[in-house]
């Protein structure tokens, strides 16, 4: 009797990429090749098997649970071959090749760029490709190798390690506490304008108070998806802006605005480099990552301005 053939690591990273984008034309798109090919490969891998990898209908994929299985073992099993190989490279050369990451759009233009071309000028045969950006990206689905995300939990799911932090400032300008008053405890903010970030986790905003944080559903007439935009309007007297210290930090200085509610702690941010999967992490996104987590740090510039 003719012995199978075993399948190919190829066919192993394409069934992978098939089974995280849940998709055979995003899995096609993503590694650039023509659908058919991806076809060809997974009805080769599931005949080489014997098994159904995947249910296929007209509107979505599912794993079957010889294909979940299957699943697991190729990423372990893949996972050792790209350490083994880069283990090999990693000692005789620089880090080289792309990496795709995501960025948020103040934090990225005010701390991350001037850092990032840092690291390109010290390893000049690594390409980043930056998309700035303060909504929440997909990393498999755009074929990111890394993104950076501010916020005080990860989701449970996430894949990712610490580079920094960031304290929350709520602030005004001196004009506007002038004309309307300074709050001396959250609930006297539901009587002001206050500038709404569009993107948070959870609408209002969250103070400790005796021991426990309580959200407070504060409102305003002026909402925008930008730390910047809100802290402008906060300078120009539009109302009272809660901001990671990382964007208010030099308005404060200047005097621009000024700090208000300092008796109630805010949530801490962490800054976090989240990975799209357990996968194995390239040497050069690994050493980017080491390089951000020295620059930024648990005690970042802003903090001591």
């Amino acid at each position: 009797m003719p012995q199978k053939k075993m399948a190919s690591l190829e066919q192993m990273r394409i069934y992978l990429r098939i089974a995280e984008l849940g998709s055979l034309a995003a899995a096609a798109r993503q590694m650039g090749v023509d659908r058919s090919l991806v076809t060809r490969q997974l009805v080769a891998l599931e005949a080489q098997l014997g098994v159904k990898l995947i249910a296929r209908s007209t509107r979505r994929l599912a794993l079957t649970s010889a294909g979940a299985a299957y699943l697991e073992s190729c990423r372990e099993i893949l996972a050792l071959v790209d350490a083994a190989e880069s283990n090999l490279r990693e000692d005789r050369f620089e880090p080289r090749g792309l990496i795709r990451l995501s960025v948020p759009l103040s934090f990225g233009l005010r701390h991350l760029a001037p850092l990032l071309a840092d690291f390109s000028v010290s390893h000049p045969q690594v390409t980043c490709e930056i998309d700035f950006t303060d909504r929440h990206v997909d990393l498999l689905e755009n074929g990111l190798d890394l993104a950076i995300r501010i916020r005080p939990h990860l989701a449970p799911l996430d894949v990712a390690r610490r580079i920094g932090r960031s304290r929350t400032t709520v602030v005004a300008a001196p004009d506007y506490l002038r004309r309307h008053g300074e709050p001396q405890h959250p609930a006297d903010l539901l009587d002001h304008q206050c500038l709404i970030y569009l993107l948070a986790q959870q609408s209002g905003w969250s103070f400790e108070i005796d021991g426990k944080f309580q959200r407070f559903a504060v409102q305003g007439r002026f909402r925008a998806n930008n730390g910047d935009v809100l802290l402008d309007a906060a300078i120009r007297g539009l109302g009272i802006a809660m901001q990671p210290s990382f964007i208010s930090a030099s308005a404060i200085e200047a005097g621009l605005v000024r700090p208000i509610l300092t008796a109630y702690p805010k949530p801490e941010l962490g800054i976090y480099a989240v990975l799209p999967s357990h996968r194995y992490i390239p040497h050069r996104v690994r050493i980017l990552i080491d390089y951000l987590a020295e620059r930024i740090g648990e005690h970042p510039s802003w903090e001591h301005p």
